[in-house]
């Protein structure tokens, strides 16, 4: 049976789970565990850009002043400084590692604007800085001699006291993973002296959704399993506009495009955003899906217009090169073509709870990324923080764990048992996974998407039991498949956001429930959600 021992294990090859392979070299040997290619997560499709403070008209406290205000009341003011304040350090180290951030013609970082934001502060590498920065963090990687990446394998569990004999008297400690081939079906042990996650989104836990395929919160569901607090889960920010488009997949069209004179349409032409804000078009995500959600409502139509074509058209085509490409191949060409868009599930705002280190309440085990709730983004995340957040906790994981000085593997390493597939068989059943998939996918985007009601949550509740219990006991009897897990994965997401959802009596940022539309909390209250093992 295969067995692997490293220093650290890494789920997750986003820019968190890259960035912090490459801080974490220098200690030790390292192993990154991605269940596609390598270069494949949300990271990789994030359009828009790293907001950070680098012109001199703008301030740390105009940053973390609209960081706050998008949040809605709910982020960590000491987290928000954390990120603002280290922001531009980690920003210059992908400088460093030769990212190509645009420039203007003066050769300055050229610095764009997005919804929430008081000054332009985003950088960006044309409309790909996603790809751009994931690209040169690969790069880096693949040329480190104490990095591996194991392609096309999958985390089953993370390790704790609960896989051992005698683990009444233990702390709750992770050993690292239990780590499926995806191709070969094999399971085994990756036995690591830190564990960190670094598995991005859950965007497909509903039906449209700007995220890849493989986003189905592994981080969350696995860490929760595991005896991991998760916080606010409730608030999934749906992004206002992603392409609508019968032949096509759903794709972002990015925050940058409003901020760059976009203008919001009703199908017949008119402009609507300044009925639902001052701010119009550059309103927070939230304000702006909701008018497009409600918009669509009232006038029964399937998509609102966002329309750019009063800009020059190599103007719009030199920013905004991959959509033009993308919408091209459709049959729209937006330089002269109002875009048809749609809201759709872009970013989980609630995840693993963890500290200003990426500790979670497991000891050994960080948490960094999409998959976290570290308090930066509260109740609404500020357009391009996140790529920010991934730097700047990554570095900080990666300090904590150096300035720990040697490690050594847990006492209780050596007594973990290898896989046990006793009982289980291969089965022809997909078609139940393929049915309880949709079935999730239309519960959650029916009843707990932009707009929700108590009696909506509660049907959705009672309904994704019935269907955790079917996908338990299949999962009790079936050899593992990545097919299989990620349908584990995902109703125990789901579960997690209905139950936050019916715990917050208030509407709030991301969560807006007819039941309570005007009832807020005074005071900074988050959803704490934990599984006793």
């Amino acid at each position: 049976m295969t067995r692997i021992k490293s220093d650290f294990l890494i789920i997750g090859s986003g820019v968190s789970g890259l960035f912090t392979a490459l801080k974490l070299a220098p200690l030790g040997s390292v192993v990154v565990v991605t269940k596609k290619a390598d270069y494949e997560s949300n990271t990789n499709y994030a359009q828009g850009g790293i907001a950070s403070v680098f012109d001199d008209k703008d301030k740390f406290e105009e940053h973390i002043k609209d960081t706050l205000e998008s949040g809605a009341g709910l982020c960590d003011l000491e987290a928000v400084r954390v990120l603002v304040e280290e922001g531009p350090t980690r920003v210059k180290e992908l400088l460093d590692l030769g990212v190509p951030f645009t420039r203007n013609q003066t050769g300055e970082l050229d610095l764009a604007r997005e919804g929430g934001h008081s000054k332009n502060r985003i950088i960006h590498s044309l409309d790909r800085t996603g790809s751009a920065v994931e690209q040169s963090l690969l790069d880096h990687v693949h040329a480190n001699q104490n990095i591996r990446i194991l392609e096309n394998h999958a985390c089953v569990d993370l390790i704790t006291k609960h896989h051992l004999k005698n683990k009444e008297n233990l702390p709750l400690r992770c050993y690292g993973a239990y780590i499926v081939d995806t191709e070969t079906g094999e399971v085994f042990p990756v036995l690591a002296k830190k564990t960190i996650l670094a598995t991005g989104g859950a965007g497909q836990v509903y039906l449209h959704t700007t995220n890849p395929n493989i986003a189905t919160g592994d981080g969350v569901a696995s860490a929760y399993r595991a005896g991991a607090i998760v916080k606010n889960m409730e608030f999934y920010q749906f992004h206002p506009t992603s392409l609508f488009h019968e032949q096509g997949n759903s794709f972002l069209i990015s925050e940058a495009v409003r901020g760059h004179g976009g203008i919001l349409r009703e199908i017949g032409g008119r402009p609507f955003m300044k009925d639902y804000h001052e701010m119009g078009e550059l309103a927070p995500r939230d304000i702006v899906a909701r008018a497009i959600d409600d918009t669509m409502k009232k006038r029964g139509e399937p998509h609102v217009l966002l329309d750019i074509t009063h800009r020059p058209a190599n103007d719009i085509i030199s920013h905004f090169p991959s959509i033009y490409e993308r919408c091209k191949k459709l049959g729209i060409d937006i330089t002269t073509d109002p875009i048809p868009v749609v809201p759709a599930a872009h970013y989980m705002c609630g995840g693993v709870a963890t500290d200003l280190l990426g500790r979670t309440n497991i000891a050994d085990l960080y948490a960094c990324g999409e998959t976290t709730c570290t308090g930066v983004h509260g109740g609404n995340r500020l357009a391009s923080n996140s790529l920010l957040e991934c730097l700047v906790f990554s570095h900080r994981i990666a300090n904590d764990i150096k300035l720990e000085g040697k490690l050594e593997y847990s006492a209780e390493t050596d007594l973990i048992p290898d896989w046990n597939k006793e009982g289980t068989t291969n089965t022809e059943e997909w078609v139940l996974i393929s049915h309880d998939l949709i079935e999730i996918k239309t519960i959650m985007s029916n009843y707990v998407g932009i707009v929700r009601s108590d009696m909506r949550l509660e049907r959705a509740l009672r309904r994704l039991k019935l269907i955790s219990q079917e996908v338990k006991d299949y999962y009790n009897r079936t050899t593992v498949s990545l097919g299989l897990l990620e349908l584990r994965n995902l109703v125990k997401v789901a579960e997690l956001i209905v139950r936050s959802a019916l715990l917050r009596k208030e509407s709030r940022g991301l969560h807006y429930s007819t039941d309570y539309p005007e009832d807020r909390t005074p005071s900074r209250q988050d959803t704490i959600l934990s599984h006793q093992l």
